[in-house]
């Protein structure tokens, strides 16, 4: 059964070529094309959809409202997809619980890759965001604060998690089962008061708990 998708793209002509898009890899349906933020939300309600790719700026608010209300139900994965130039609003999105921030300008191909990367576990970032990030967090890397007392394998979960990893990958990569990651996923989660894996990986970088270079 494909995954269900809720697309909310306020520009007639972008939301269809996104739908379309997305409707020629077979293992997505798109079952909900919206243009406006209630028209989003009542979507959610409706479909419960797999995935969720919204743009930010919508004519009756904003994305970043989708999204929460999407982390907050717990079944729908989120993702953003916004025209570059938008890139300052990438950490407000992330920290809401975006899994995935991605550029209209991506080729059909690239936004299914992204869909599926997100399936696995993972967070794909459009390159030219993924940089501006970097560059944003560069140099603000103050002492770990001591209150936030990581292990030495939570760090390398961590490292991990920051990286993209899935749990499967990072399980392979230190050799232990996926189970004890997810126990380590959860520790870490408690100790940097977070609740996604896009969360952690922006208060492990603004934290300077881990390096963008590590």
């Amino acid at each position: 059964m494909p995954h269900t998708v809720v697309l909310v793209e306020d520009d007639a002509a972008t939301r269809e070529h996104l739908a379309r898009a997305i409707g020629a890899a077979s293992e997505f349906h798109v079952v909900a094309s919206e243009a406006t933020l209630a028209g989003g939300l009542a979507a959610l309600r409706r479909h419960e959809p797999a995935l969720l790719l919204t743009d930010l700026g919508l004519p009756d608010g904003s994305g970043i409202e989708l999204i929460r209300a999407a982390s907050a139900g717990g079944s729908t994965l989120p993702l953003v997809i916004t025209v570059f130039g938008d890139e300052e609003h990438a950490v407000e999105a992330i920290r809401a619980g975006a899994l995935g921030y991605l550029l209209k300008s991506d080729s059909g191909i690239e936004i299914a890759l992204a869909l599926r990367e997100v399936l696995r576990g993972g967070s794909p970032i459009s390159p030219s965001i993924a940089r501006y990030l970097l560059g944003a967090l560069r140099g603000k890397r103050p002492e770990q604060p001591s209150e936030v007392r990581i292990t030495e394998r939570e760090l390398e979960v961590l490292r991990a998690i920051v990286k993209g990893f899935s749990y499967d990958e990072i399980a392979r990569l230190l050799d232990i089962s996926s189970t004890t990651v997810a126990t380590h996923v959860r520790r870490i989660y408690r100790k940097l008061a977070v609740h996604s894996r896009s969360e952690a990986t922006y208060e492990a970088l603004q934290q300077g708990i881990v390096r963008a270079d590590d």
